[in-house]
């Protein structure tokens, strides 16, 4: 079947498979400061192709509906069609990253309990702002009912992920989810979860995320870091090519 590509971003390739489906192609690529460093990790797609299955097929048997519909191997996954919503969710543990910047009385890592659910505004010439509540509600991006139900499973999200990373010895600091609509107009979560959208650290304090690239520009650091994600999920990345 010819694939149409329909769209390509930092990370990842987006074809048209059918009206109702789409295959994402995770790149090698490793950004930065939304984009402006770039380098190229060989492997990175296909362990976060197989990560992001993973994880979506967890929250799946946990009751959150998700646009996976299978892992097609290697780098690729089918997908449902969604029309993405212009909005990152961000879920805060601790406080980490930009929080520390824009409210400096945090202390690094210090616990947030309950979570703290942000919403940002998806453009890179903007730097995707962080905007409210009110904003996603007035300007018609959601319904107060919709932007309930968001937070209710992501928070959900949060809870099934944290155990399931707790369970290997591994915290869940912060992560990135977004959402869009069906045909029919349902919110489903949809995009990627991977080490480029979540902040983990192991019982040493040591990031498994791209925390390591950010700080430290090492792909082989990075690809270390990545590798022993999966390895403590049982993630199986052992034939992804090393060099």
């Amino acid at each position: 079947m010819e694939l149409q590509l329909l769209y390509e971003g930092k990370t990842k390739r987006v074809y048209s498979k059918t009206p109702e489906l789409l295959v994402l192609e995770f790149k090698d690529d490793v950004t930065a400061m939304d984009g402006v460093v770039k380098k190229t990790m060989p492997g990175k797609g296909v362990i976060n192709a197989r990560l992001s299955a993973y994880l979506f097929r967890h929250l799946e048997k946990h009751g959150v509906e998700t646009h996976l519909v299978e892992y097609n191997g290697d780098r690729f996954l089918t997908v449902r069609r969604l029309e993405m919503l212009p909005i990152e969710v961000i879920v805060r543990n601790h406080a980490y990253g930009s929080l520390l910047k824009r409210m400096p009385l945090y202390k690094k890592l210090q616990e947030l309990n309950p979570p703290l659910v942000e919403f940002h505004y998806k453009d890179d010439s903007l730097h995707d702002p962080l905007i409210t509540s009110e904003d996603i509600i007035y300007t018609g991006l959601l319904t107060s009912g919709e932007l309930r139900w968001l937070i209710e499973v992501t928070m959900k999200v949060n809870n099934v992920l944290s155990e399931l990373f707790s369970r290997v010895g591994l915290k869940l600091v912060d992560f990135k989810v977004e959402y869009g609509r069906d045909g029919n107009g349902k919110l489903i979560l949809g995009d990627e979860l991977t080490g480029d959208s979540i902040r983990v650290l192991d019982d040493k304090g040591n990031h498994l995320d791209k925390e390591v690239f950010r700080r430290t520009g090492d792909i082989e650091a990075l690809r270390t870091a990545y590798i022993e994600l999966c390895n403590r999920l049982g993630v199986d990345v052992s034939d992804v090519v090393h060099g």
